[in-house]
């Protein structure tokens, strides 16, 4: 008998060895470096990245996924420099300014760590910085919204609030004016809000003192849009037929669901992107997916027909 014994605890012990090997040889970590949630897109995206950082870790044992968020260029790349020291063997990243942090970006990349850039590219978005982009489509998001406007209101009278210097705002801006090329829509006005509410409130202002008349509003986020419904409430101005945001938050659905006559649509540009790029980097690391390239979303038109299926009560943003 005490030979048996023996002979089962040696059976257990190697077992457990090999359990231990096994959950060793799985425990891999995710860095995920993100912006700070400063407006409402990007605490969508703070929201997204821990509800699937939550979910991951769940799915596969021995995962641990560290979340970081930072409010400018410079944090974030102490930020990602912190989480090389942790030893990542994977990093998701949607930079607050992508240029500035290409090179702390590369470092991690030149020691073998696959890296997916999310949301905002460098100027140079190759494989010598990423592995894997994800984005929703920028030039797109313009080019319908400009659709949209040249098509509703072919002879508008437009003022256009821009997002921040960065090149997703300039892809949209040429989206924007590729719609509208040949067509009898007038820009009187473009101006950086800088995907704030408050910001986008003064341009707007400043925009309602410079022009008696204006048909239609385009800003880039619904954020903005906010602060734009604001301004042109508070200055009693009747002649503004809509305006047109983009992001698809929550408060902008409703109010195309409920009809709004000044929100009459939305352009999706969704900030849970996030999530499904930490998605495909855990699936190239644990089920060695090739998950390289760029993965593109796409820039739906919200209308009344088809709000309801865009509309998340729950969400943040």
């Amino acid at each position: 008998m005490h030979k048996k014994f023996r002979m089962l605890a040696a059976t257990m012990t190697a077992l457990a060895g090999l359990a231990t090997s096994v959950y060793a040889a799985d425990a891999k970590t995710i860095g995920v470096s993100i912006p700070a949630a400063d407006h409402g897109w990007t605490s969508g995206v703070v929201y997204h990245a821990q509800r699937v950082a939550d979910l991951l870790m769940k799915e596969h044992e021995g995962l641990k996924v560290i979340v970081k968020t930072s409010p400018d260029p410079a944090s974030q790349a102490n930020a990602v420099q912190d989480l090389e020291t942790q030893g990542i063997d994977a990093l998701v990243i949607l930079p607050t300014d992508p240029d500035p942090l290409v090179n702390a970006i590369k470092e991690v990349k030149g020691k073998g760590t696959f890296v997916s850039i999310v949301d905002r590219a460098p100027s140079v978005n190759d494989n010598s910085v990423r592995d894997l982009y994800v984005a929703g489509n920028n030039p797109a998001l313009g080019e319908v919204a400009g659709n949209y406007i040249k098509e509703t209101s072919p002879e508008a009278k437009v003022v256009v609030i821009r997002g921040l210097p960065i090149p997703i705002d300039q892809q949209r801006q040429d989206g924007f004016d590729k719609a509208i090329a040949g067509s009898k829509v007038q820009v009187l006005d473009r101006q950086f809000g800088n995907w704030n509410r408050d910001d986008a409130f003064r341009v707007m202002q400043d925009f309602l003192t410079k022009y008696p008349a204006i048909d239609v509003v385009w800003c880039q986020d619904d954020d903005m849009a906010v602060g734009v419904l604001q301004a042109i409430e508070q200055a009693k101005r009747t002649d503004i037929k809509y305006v047109v945001g983009g992001a698809g938050s929550k408060d902008m659905i409703k109010k195309v669901m409920d009809g709004n006559k000044m929100i009459p649509v939305d352009v999706l540009y969704p900030p849970s992107m996030v999530g499904t790029a930490m998605e495909l980097t855990a699936a190239a690391l644990y089920d060695q997916i090739p998950a390289h390239g760029t993965y593109t979303l796409d820039a739906t038109l919200v209308t009344k027909d088809n709000a309801k299926n865009y509309y998340f009560p729950d969400s943040p943003f």
